[in-house]
């Protein structure tokens, strides 16, 4: 199977390239990922354990769903798809939009856009994907990430900061 290609792009988030996965990584190039995070309706968040088989951070809990955008994908149709392969769960729109965060180090160099969406599950976990995941109360997850951070990928301490400091309109 061929490598996935990204989408280059610069600081203003412009394409300007595409590069295989791989060579995007290594030499820590700015590219584009979204985060879904899922609530249920009693207030608590969907988090998946990585797969023990994922290039970055195997083994570590993740947002709800989350990926790189294809070339030439919006990072609302990347959502979208993210949450169907993922999750298993067909969204008949864009999630909404929470905020964008800017490539940065704790990203591995992404622009990422954080998206909120509200579901009871059960979901489909793609197994290739996922290992586990299970619903946890705000309060748990900050608990669990000042505790114990390296459990999560790169990206979710920043996300999570972002969202309690109340950019994710969650109130």
């Amino acid at each position: 199977m061929p490598e996935e290609l990204f989408d280059v792009v610069n600081e203003h988030d412009e394409v300007v390239g595409r590069q295989p996965r791989s060579e995007v990584h290594r030499l820590g190039l700015k590219h584009r990922a979204v985060h879904v995070l899922v609530f249920n309706a009693c207030g608590e968040l969907f988090l998946q354990k990585r797969s023990l088989t994922k290039d970055c951070f195997p083994g570590t809990w993740d947002s709800s769903a989350s990926g790189h955008l294809a070339p030439g994908e919006s990072y609302d149709e990347c959502a979208v798809r993210e949450v169907a392969e993922e999750l298993g769960w067909e969204l008949t729109a864009p999630p909404r939009r929470l905020f964008k965060i800017a490539a940065c180090p704790e990203t591995g160099q992404e622009f990422v856009w954080v998206y909120r969406a509200e579901a009871e599950g059960p979901f489909r976990l793609h197994p290739e994907e996922i290992s586990e995941g299970g619903w946890f109360a705000p309060a748990e997850v900050s608990r669990w990430l000042q505790e114990r951070p390296q459990d999560f990928a790169g990206a979710v301490p920043l996300i999570w900061r972002r969202w309690l400091a109340g950019e994710g309109g969650h109130g």
